[in-house]
């Protein structure tokens, strides 16, 4: 409970803070960087399958033309499932690497290229990991939410592609109001 009570305040702080340095400025409000967002992401997803939830019987479609998942509520994180890995379900506290490649969606949906950047395809850039389900540590939480989300429902050694609006990605990110396309793969930690 405590966990979610700070991670909502720190959300709440960012966009405080996001607001006042708008309105302050010739910039754009926030108001109209999370219509800018909700665009880039529409502009995205109108290119693919989506279905509005989860399979009842935890059964994804996979692969480069699975649709994608509608994970919340609010739409805020969509996942695509690439494959379904042989590991076991991620346990709470456990570590958790992960492998990523991410590209900003609002040059997608100006018409732009993708540029990806992570440590997915780059071996000096360094292991990246979390602890699942644990979100008082800023190892954890600096990641946002958003990427630890598919091992709900997936186990570890699966590969996804997320859809993460700036709610539930990096928390050094909120206030820029950036929607990304993540590629993922999760493994358990080596004993």
């Amino acid at each position: 409970m405590k966990i979610r009570i700070r991670s909502t305040l720190m959300a709440i702080a960012a966009i405080v803070a996001c607001v006042s340095i708008q309105s302050c400025s010739d910039k754009k409000s926030y108001a109209e960087l999370l219509e800018d967002e909700n665009k880039a992401v529409n502009v995205f997803l109108s290119d693919h399958r989506v279905i509005a939830e989860i399979p009842a019987d935890g059964k994804f479609e996979t692969g480069e033309n699975a649709p994608y998942y509608r994970l919340d509520n609010e739409g805020n994180l969509y996942m695509q499932v690439i494959s379904v890995g042989n590991g076991e379900m991620a346990t709470d506290n456990q570590v958790v690497y992960f492998r990523f490649r991410r590209a900003n969606l609002a040059y997608y949906g100006n018409g732009g290229a993708m540029e990806w950047e992570g440590n997915s395809d780059n071996i000096e850039s360094g292991d990246k990991s979390f602890r699942f389900n644990n979100t008082s540590l800023e190892s954890s939480y600096q990641w946002g939410t958003g990427i630890q989300k598919p091992l709900e429902y997936l186990p570890l050694n699966s590969q996804v592609r997320l859809v993460v609006k700036s709610q539930l990605g990096l928390t050094s990110e909120i206030a820029y109001v950036v929607p990304f396309l993540y590629e993922i793969r999760y493994f358990p930690a080596k004993i």
